[in-house]
């Protein structure tokens, strides 16, 4: 996928659609069993290249020809390809769970579950190479969080005038990352951007201005970063040239589904990874080094842990690239146990703050890649 397809138009998107269309029809007519073939996204269908820094496709495809045992989802394809070309030509917009609604009007083809309708939207976007906010669907879960040293210029939706955000100004609050960040732009004076996995903990640092100290940007990702965070911080990243740091939790989870859809992207997700990770971020959240070194507060390892632990191991690409990763994981196993962020306030509800942080960032051979 190319950085022009990332911008691409609704005419052009629409066009994408129809040509689609137009191929399974010329194939009905002449006879033939239509076919439409989509990427597998799964890690096993994926390599990562530290040089390109994103989880990418190898290739391999799955194949969903029309016959009798396919009739329902070959149906459900088209009528999803259909709905969002609606949506295109009428310049609204549907969220997840809307789309799964709207398809109770497609009588044998409708859905019985989300998740179904969910997984037909991801083959419809793998298939065209297009993200699916601009197939016109949209995330129910806001973007994230962002407080601090950044002027986010909008437009107004109505009369396109320029509109200024100072993510200072909010008070007690945050400015909240819209579902499209393309047309954004940012002024910052910022040296870093620290993501936070927490609400908790951004809420903390946020309250106590921990941005005016560091001259930073807060950035809540709320457990797993949601595309439109993601592309905002890489965006905002790259056009200022600024650094990221992950702030997380010590356990499995946060090193591998927050942390690492951050850095490099998700197998599920690896035709759009180019553009929805951040390859420069760097971990200084809780490493189980730091467990030892802080004397943390912990919880025991449970079977769901140690399992993922041996399953990155084993068959993750990005951790197959890294030592430190391998040795930080091997290391907590041995331990068998994990800790949160939070764990820092058993030295007192601001040690992350005037402690924590400050040794980190002074000493990068604490982070991990």
């Amino acid at each position: 996928m190319t950085q022009k397809k990332q911008k691409r138009t609704n005419t052009e998107t629409i066009k994408t659609i129809d040509d689609s269309a137009k191929d399974v029809y010329k194939k009905i007519l002449k006879k033939k069993s239509p076919e439409m073939n989509f990427p597998i996204r799964a890690l096993s269908n994926v390599k990562y290249d530290p040089k390109r820094g994103f989880f990418e496709l190898l290739g391999r495809v799955k194949t969903r020809a029309l016959n009798v045992t396919t009739i329902k989802a070959f149906a459900q394809t088209l009528k999803m390809m259909g709905l969002s070309k609606n949506l295109l030509k009428t310049n609204d917009i549907a969220t997840k769970r809307e789309a799964y609604y709207v398809s109770k009007n497609w009588g044998d083809a409708r859905f019985k579950e989300q998740p179904e309708s969910d997984t037909v939207m991801d083959d419809v976007e793998a298939m065209f190479g297009i993200n699916r906010e601009q197939l016109g669907f949209i995330p129910e879960e806001k973007g994230g969080a962002v407080a601090g040293e950044l002027v986010v210029v909008d437009k107004d939706p109505n009369t396109g005038a320029q509109l200024k955000i100072d993510c200072t100004k909010f008070g007690s609050g945050a400015y909240s990352v819209p579902t499209s960040v393309e047309h954004l732009k940012f002024e910052t004076k910022a040296k870093f951007i620290l993501a936070i996995e927490t609400a908790g903990m951004f809420e903390r640092l946020n309250k106590h201005g921990y941005w005016k100290k560091a001259n930073c940007i807060l950035i809540s990702m709320g457990g797993v970063p949601t595309r439109a965070c993601r592309r905002f911080i890489r965006r905002l990243a790259d056009e200022k040239k600024i650094p990221v740091y992950a702030f997380c939790d010590g356990d499995m989870y946060a090193f591998f589904n927050i942390y690492r859809t951050l850095k490099v992207g998700s197998g599920n997700a690896a035709h759009l990874n180019e553009f929805f990770c951040v390859p420069q971020a760097r971990f200084i959240g809780i490493t189980p080094q730091d467990i030892v070194d802080y004397k943390l507060p912990t919880h025991p390892l449970k079977d769901v842990d140690i399992k993922r632990a041996k399953d990155a191991l084993k068959n993750d690409p990005f951790v197959k690239q890294h030592k430190e990763w391998q040795n930080a994981i091997k290391q907590q196993v041995k331990s068998g146990q994990r800790a949160e962020q939070q764990a820092l306030a058993k030295w007192g509800l601001n040690y992350v703050i005037d402690k924590y942080l400050p040794q980190k960032l002074k000493n990068d051979k604490t982070w991990l890649p």
